[in-house]
């Protein structure tokens, strides 16, 4: 795993669907599922959910929120 994708589920925004524009970190277990059951998508975004996924499906999130603070810092 490359941990700068850590970093990265609290900045890039879904680009499409449902939850278009909430930031992947902020997407619902729920919506995380059904990508897990349909397929990811390909390349750096399906990644993206995959680990999000994982990290939500093991009650890992709260793992990103010093990543968070990071951002909030930025703003």
């Amino acid at each position: 795993m490359n941990p700068e994708n850590l970093k990265k589920l609290v900045e890039v925004k879904m680009p499409y669907g449902k939850y278009k524009g909430r930031i992947i970190a902020d997407l619902p277990g729920n919506y995380l599922n059904w990508f897990a059951s349909k397929g990811f998508p390909d390349g750096h975004l399906g990644q993206l959910l995959a680990l999000m996924h994982e990290l939500d499906h093991n009650g890992l999130k709260p793992l990103l929120d010093p990543l968070r603070k990071g951002q909030d810092m930025l703003k």
